[in-house]
């Protein structure tokens, strides 16, 4: 749903309850997410051109915009505080195929790690 992060909780059986809005996210249209150390998720945008940085609740806390659609985002590098974004030309659903070539995996500096496994706090990179 554009505008909203809906985060669930997964059961044994793998079945998902306590859907809920992690994040209102206003006129956004989130597609790819990774979280960070502190909590927060980053997304990728691609009609609005950005990655942003929001806190459980919406509160956008930092933001790149770049010249095209944002389609992936992923915390790496040596020490985790490289924002890898994966980018393209963005001219609609009706010009998806095409033999233009726009794809750009761009790399900006954040100021938190990534979170996850294997960990960039614990010295297992």
């Amino acid at each position: 749903m554009p505008g909203n992060s809906r985060p669930s909780t997964s059961a044994r059986d793998g079945s998902l309850f306590n859907r809920r809005v992690w994040a209102d996210l206003g006129n956004d249209y989130p597609d790819g997410i990774c979280i960070d150390a502190e909590g927060c998720v980053w997304y990728a945008d691609v009609p609005n051109r950005h990655c942003v940085r929001v806190r459980e609740g919406g509160e956008k806390i930092d933001q790149v915009e770049v010249d095209r659609g944002c389609f992936a985002c992923m915390l790496g590098g040596a020490d985790g505080r490289a924002l890898f974004v994966l980018a393209a030309e963005w001219r609609g659903f009706e010009n998806m195929v095409s033999d233009a070539r726009t794809g750009q995996v761009l790399s900006i500096a954040v100021s938190a790690p990534g979170a996850g496994w294997p960990s960039y706090t614990s010295g297992t990179r």
